[in-house]
């Protein structure tokens, strides 16, 4: 059994009382370490299933399984364990706390967790991502790709079982997009991490070891990455 796995899950939103799907019995297994790049147009369903696929949401039908454990099922207490202990994320928009230095932003989910050690860890996975000699900087001195390393450090610091990415280059220039996503890649590779990344981009998708295209929030094809390593 895979670390994610989506069974026919469908998800509607309601709009003005009507119901509008976001995603149709979408069925999925992801295996650990795997990189799966979720590809289609705005509106396709790619951020809506990163949302279930992190417990951020549940499916209108169907289900979702994260490392063993059926999301919907869980109260709100188990919910934030799993997603704190088992999964990591990385935005378009970094989302680092302005007055927070960079290992602090790196820190703070261990320390909202009351994890010891903190600092420590949070210094070890500046040094990964190649930002430790920034720790002391605060994040409006860093470019959009420092500040994605940073955010991509922070979240790795709890050593997630998945990541998932949202649009991770969509903010970035081509040279810069290309060393995230090389970083992105390496997570999978040597921390055997499962990394799902919606993007609009089928260059930065060929990072990938599968590729999922959605349409209409309908699965219409998966296939290997001619890209991959």
């Amino acid at each position: 059994m895979g670390i994610l796995r989506l069974e026919h899950a469908s998800k509607e939103y309601i709009s003005d009382g009507i119901p509008v799907p976001a995603l149709c019995d979408v069925s999925l297994e992801v295996q650990a370490g795997e990189f799966v790049a979720l590809v289609g147009r705005s509106g396709c369903g790619k951020s809506t299933l990163l949302n279930l696929a992190g417990a951020m949401d549940f499916p209108t039908s169907g289900k979702v399984i994260l490392d063993g454990v059926v999301t919907s099922s869980l109260d709100e207490t188990a919910l934030t364990r799993l997603r704190r202990e088992k999964v990591g994320f990385v935005f378009q928009s970094f989302q680092l706390l302005p007055t927070l230095s960079v290992i602090e932003n790196v820190e703070l989910p261990l320390m909202l967790a009351r994890e010891r050690g903190a600092r420590e860890s949070a210094l070890e996975r500046l040094r990964w991502v190649g930002m430790d000699l920034f720790a002391a900087r605060m994040p409006y001195q860093l470019s959009g790709g420092e500040m994605q390393r940073v955010a991509i450090a922070r979240a790795l610091v709890h050593s997630p079982r998945i990541l998932l990415a949202d649009e991770p280059t969509g903010n970035l220039d081509t040279i810069t997009s290309e060393l995230i996503l090389s970083l992105i890649r390496r997570i999978a590779s040597e921390k055997n991490t499962t990394v799902l990344m919606a993007t609009h981009s089928m260059e930065a998708a060929g990072c990938a070891d599968t590729i999922v295209r959605l349409r209409d929030g309908r699965v219409q094809e998966t296939l290997e990455s001619v890209g991959r390593p």
